[in-house]
């Protein structure tokens, strides 16, 4: 069976001068260990103060080096053998060399041969065994000299990860943004293990998708905790954590730290390279209490409706949503030699007047990586009117930090319809179980029921049955059926609406209503507000209860 070796390096990309007299030392703990062209980690290795041994001969390593300067690449290896000699085969632009590796206790440097750099750029250093054997081969430094490595850049670090790479927002002081509305597509071919593409950034958090195992997918939301603790949540006071209001079906929630703290959301889905995906963000400011609720939803499109991932309430804010980006990660970094791809495309925010404002210009950062030059295979662009950015593969550079990129607006904005909810037939099993339960253990008690909405008179009137095309003049107290707590209640006097514009579960429960009377009606949140943050005490997916009196009615004209 043949077998490859593939040694790659080059995280940290230095800057070294030298002459041609000088030897390029590259780090052997900086290589690449892969068992298969996804880049997997090959965690079966062992490493040693002068070498990384690899008993398992199908493993590959790759080098990577970036040459300012042609001419004269001469190649070393510091390498050993143990129990019994190795066969490899260097592969450098084509041109293949023999290496012998005897049997050895300590890796020494080994000449291997010289190549012609007639062009500038980045260059792979291939190793494959030529046969299996039995034994460990120890893979030490790689050593470099001749005309080429004058100017020479390569990782001198361990750290493995591409740079990350950014698209940040443009967003006018004016704009009261209480919605950020996004569009991602992953490239096919370019969804690699450990990449996060995140779609709906913003001050507190994020929303994406990640690959984070060769069988699990995910979409993730998280919010941060208010505070300065970077990694342990634990240390963080509960008046600086976040608290999640809700979440969807199957959505699983925790916390998380070490970049920074806060509370963590994920759904495992199968998502797929080539597809669009939608993504919707919305910001729920109190500024009394200085919190915001934000939450997250995903469209699915097999089903064509929306889910909601989480809501977290964030203390020590009271702010709309601000410092809107994008980004890709690659946040283990034992592949970060591959290149990862992603479009965004139709950006909109949503004003709290209902307005919709589409986002047209971006700026492309990078981070401390990226900044600092040691990784700059880096790059974005605007095409077909989306916004493209790419990190890794060890190819030329197409963006520095800083560039501006603008795009046209093509498209209208989105026509959100919450009440399309992927969760509802769950939803509803759920809401008609907590119901069940109250009536059981005595907390309500119900007259009647309609499409799932339950109703109990408790007093009888004497006027007109009310109509669902009425006017309604009542007096009325809203509390969740979860803890009682009231979220909202008319005072000394009533309060006016035509019924048409109520939610679905008034509309439904107070015909069965007269003039004069009152009735409880508990209503299922789908009947209610759904997946929707309706206001800071009505968090998404809640069974609301409602004491109504109705005063007096007026008959549409």
């Amino acid at each position: 069976m043949r077998c490859y070796i593939a040694l790659f390096s080059l995280l940290f990309f230095t800057h070294v001068r030298t002459s041609a007299q000088t030897k390029v030392t590259i780090p052997f703990y900086t290589a690449y260990r892969t068992t298969n062209d996804a880049g997997v980690l090959d965690e079966g290795s062992s490493v040693r103060k002068d070498a990384l041994l690899l008993s398992d001969t199908s493993k590959r390593v790759r080098f990577y080096i970036h040459n300012s300067k042609t001419g004269e690449l001469n190649i070393a290896l510091n390498a050993l053998a143990i129990k019994t000699p190795k066969q490899l085969i260097l592969d450098v632009n084509g041109k293949k060399f023999d290496v012998a590796i005897p049997i050895r206790t300590t890796a020494k440097e080994i000449k291997i041969g010289t190549v012609q750099l007639t062009d500038t750029g980045f260059v792979e250093l291939v190793f494959s065994f030529k046969k299996p054997s039995w034994g460990a081969l120890g893979i030490g430094n790689l050593v470099l000299s001749g005309s080429a490595t004058e100017g020479l850049r390569f990782n001198q670090q361990s750290r493995l990860n591409a740079a990350s790479v950014h698209l940040r927002y443009s967003l006018a002081d004016s704009i009261r943004a209480i919605g950020f509305y996004n569009e991602l597509t992953v490239p096919k071919g370019y969804d690699h293990l450990y990449s996060f593409y995140m779609a709906n950034g913003f001050s507190r958090g994020y929303l994406g998708i990640q690959v984070n195992s060769k069988k699990e997918r995910r979409v993730i939301f998280s919010v941060w905790d208010a505070g300065n603790e970077a990694i342990d949540r634990k240390k963080v006071a509960e008046e600086d954590k976040v608290k999640l209001l809700a979440k969807g079906d199957g959505v699983v929630t925790n916390d998380f730290g070490n970049e920074g703290t806060g509370g963590h959301s994920h759904w495992v889905y199968d998502w797929e390279a080539g597809q669009t995906y939608q993504f919707m963000l919305t910001a729920l400011p109190d500024s009394a209490s200085q919190t915001t609720i934000y939450t997250g939803y995903f469209f699915v499109p097999e089903l064509k409706r929306w889910k909601l991932i989480a809501a977290f309430r964030a203390p020590k804010d009271g702010n709309r949503l601000n410092k809107l980006y994008s980004f890709n990660e690659n946040f283990v970094g034992s592949n970060g030699h591959l290149q990862r791809r992603s479009l965004f495309g139709n950006q909109w925010v949503q004003q709290q007047n209902g307005r919709w404002v589409s986002l047209t210009d971006a700026v492309f950062t990078t981070d401390a990586t990226g900044r600092a030059g040691d990784r700059f295979d880096i790059g974005a662009s605007v095409t077909n009117e989306q916004f493209y950015l790419w990190n890794g593969g060890f190819t030329k550079q197409e963006a520095k930090p800083g560039d501006q990129l603008k795009r046209n607006n093509t498209s209208k904005a989105p026509i959100i319809d919450y009440t399309k909810d992927a969760d509802s037939l769950v939803q509803a099993k759920k809401d008609i179980e907590e119901i069940a339960t109250a009536v059981k253990i005595g907390k309500i008690d119900t007259t009647g029921s309609i499409e799932s909405v339950y109703y109990h008179i408790l007093q009888q009137g004497t006027g007109d049955f009310v109509s669902v095309t009425d006017t309604v003049t009542v007096h009325y107290k809203g509390s969740l059926l979860t803890d009682g707590s009231i979220f909202d209640q008319t005072k000394d006097q009533p309060a006016t609406f035509p019924l048409r514009r109520l939610i679905r579960g008034w509309q439904l429960a107070l015909p069965k209503c007269r003039v004069g009377g009152k009735v409880r009606v508990i209503i299922p949140s789908a009947q209610a507000y759904g997946i929707r943050t309706r206001s800071k005490d009505i968090p998404p997916n809640k069974v609301l209860v409602f004491d109504i009196e109705v005063v007096a009615t007026k008959k549409s004209q």
